[in-house]
């Protein structure tokens, strides 16, 4: 791996880190856009994990107003190493799944189609499932550590104490209605993403998008399959706390719906959609806008512009 730094015509420096292998390029940027947009939005992820079991409070402003009386700055980032350690390899996976079978899929300008549909939300919803399988069981300990704090001492702690609990199938729970949701949500997240790209292209009439204007889009991206999605993810959380503090145990993503609908209302679907958006959005938008600068500073070459 080189490293050549050039003089850009308005002035300043462009860096450029030679990185040959495609693959390579694409998982290095993936784990870089993973690690900033989630550190960066990690107290949000924390309010919203909480709002929606409500271990905390019924409002943002109440959790965060408690976890600052009891816990203090540190309790908006607890579970974050685990976050990162947990995002890193899966939007890494995700995304290089996503501009792998997106490129393969994808017909050039003029040329028949090669599915019926587009391949942008075929690819999303691979990139989505490949890194769900690969990350899952720290996605729940994550959960687990922010929700039943002083029962786990760390991370392995954590392990250790679900697989003695409730075996390896543990780590799992709450699987299928992240596999029902995570299709729909990244299918619609990409496919948003590139139509929006596709429109920019198209009405300013120019190939390169900026870091900025790739931030607005992606943070449309990420609001519109946010939204869409929600009540899937409420479900999730649900049945990843399993029993926790009497709650009750669904046997599965619709028995969850079901009773979240008839015991709260329909608002119980989406309690939490506010701090929810206020995360994912910011964050897809500086995950896509670190990805596509990553991108452009790992080149093949030591010469590409």
């Amino acid at each position: 791996m080189g490293r050549k730094k050039k003089k850009k015509k308005k002035g300043g420096l462009k860096i450029k880190l030679k990185v040959s292998n495609p693959s390579l390029r694409r998982l290095i940027s993936g784990a870089i856009a993973g690690a900033v947009s989630r550190t960066a939005v990690a107290p949000l992820e924390t309010i919203r994990t909480r709002l929606m079991v409500g271990s905390s409070g019924h409002s943002s402003t109440e959790v965060f107003n408690n976890i600052m009386k009891t816990e203090g700055w540190t309790g908006l980032f607890r579970g974050n190493f685990v976050n990162v350690i947990r995002v890193v390899p899966s939007k890494a996976v995700e995304l290089f799944a996503y501009d792998t079978v997106n490129k393969n899929l994808s017909s050039k300008p003029g040329e028949q189609p090669k599915i019926p549909i587009p391949a942008s939300l075929v690819a999303g919803a691979c990139a989505g499932v490949s890194s769900t399988l690969l990350t899952y069981p720290l996605e729940l300990v994550k959960t687990r550590l922010t929700i039943q704090r002083g029962v786990y001492d760390g991370l392995l702690d954590a392990f250790v104490k679900i697989l003695k609990e409730g075996g390896p199938g543990e780590l799992y729970r709450g699987l299928t209605p992240s596999l029902i949701g995570v299709i729909p949500y990244a299918a619609t997240n990409y496919f948003a993403y590139d139509t929006l790209r596709k429109a920019y292209r198209k009405i300013f009439k120019e190939e390169k998008i900026g870091n900025i204007e790739t931030l607005l889009i992606g943070s449309a991206a990420g609001a519109i399959s946010s939204t869409a999605t929600f009540p899937l993810e409420v479900a999730r959380k649900h049945m990843q706390v399993g029993a926790v503090s009497g709650r009750i145990v669904y046997k599965n993503v619709i028995h969850a719906l079901a009773s979240i609908l008839e015991q709260e209302g329909i608002q119980g679907l989406y309690k939490g959609l506010g701090p929810s958006c206020m995360k994912l959005v910011p964050a897809a938008g500086i995950s896509f806008m670190c990805y596509e600068a990553c991108k452009r500073i790992l080149v093949e070459a030591e010469n590409e512009e």
